[in-house]
């Protein structure tokens, strides 16, 4: 039987794609505060803007692809039971080959009804317009768990965090919350690796590796080490 490989991946994992992330930027996204675009407030406050946002966003994400940390991490499924659970809303875990992905903050190609969040849509293109509606007769918005809004899919990947015989944090710098407290749900016989430019505080962890770098190299690198040891 394989053994599973729990897998949280960050901004850092797409930002060798091209994908730039907001905390690289002084908190701004494009020349906004987030607060403006990723908020209950903000949507309330200028809906065009938002969706203009996002659809920029949608835009850019269709000319990007993954990179070799994606690649590697759907190749893995060869050898463990992987499921992939990420911050970002891109799909490029999925673009790559990744067959069991965890969209913790929603994802960019779907909208979501304003009036009733479990209508949930698949996009075609790129943009959601004023004017757009659910089958209920609501303005769409883009399908993003904002700021100061409930993160649905947090207790089914807690189930999956403590499942895990392998465990691994790539490209996030374990800020936001509630994914940054995965790690502490891994079980303590779990090996963990942490893969980031900047290695961060997690505290005190049984058997946890930091590999400081790029998430393609580190990932490489973690790949090798437990295709070794687990399989």
């Amino acid at each position: 039987m394989k053994k599973k490989l729990v897998v949280l991946t960050g901004a850092g994992i797409s930002a060798e794609s091209g994908i730039a992330t907001f905390r690289d930027s002084n908190g701004l996204w494009e020349g906004h505060d987030v607060m403006e675009v990723a908020s209950p407030e903000g949507w309330r406050k200028n809906r065009e803007l938002v969706l203009d946002f996002y659809n920029q966003r949608r835009k850019q994400a269709l000319s990007v692809k993954p990179n070799e940390a994606h690649y590697e991490l759907a190749r893995l499924e060869k050898y463990f039971d992987v499921t992939i659970i990420t911050q970002n809303v891109d799909n490029l875990h999925e673009k790559a080959g990744s067959s069991n992905v965890i969209h913790l903050h929603g994802e960019l190609f779907k909208s979501q009804s304003t009036v009733d969040p479990s209508l949930v849509y698949e996009m075609d293109g790129w943009e959601i317009k004023i004017g757009d509606k659910c089958e209920k007769g609501s303005q769409l918005r883009p399908f993003i768990v904002w700021f100061g809004e409930m993160v649905p899919m947090i207790e089914p990947a807690i189930d999956i965090v403590s499942q895990a015989d392998l465990f691994a944090v790539i490209g996030t710098s374990m800020l936001v919350y509630p994914a940054a407290g995965l790690i502490q749900y891994a079980p303590k016989s779990c090996t963990k690796y942490i893969i980031d430019l900047r290695i961060p505080d997690v505290g005190n962890i049984h058997r946890l590796y930091p590999i400081e770098g790029l998430a393609s190299v580190g990932t490489k690198k973690m790949s090798e080490e437990i295709i070794e040891k687990y399989t």
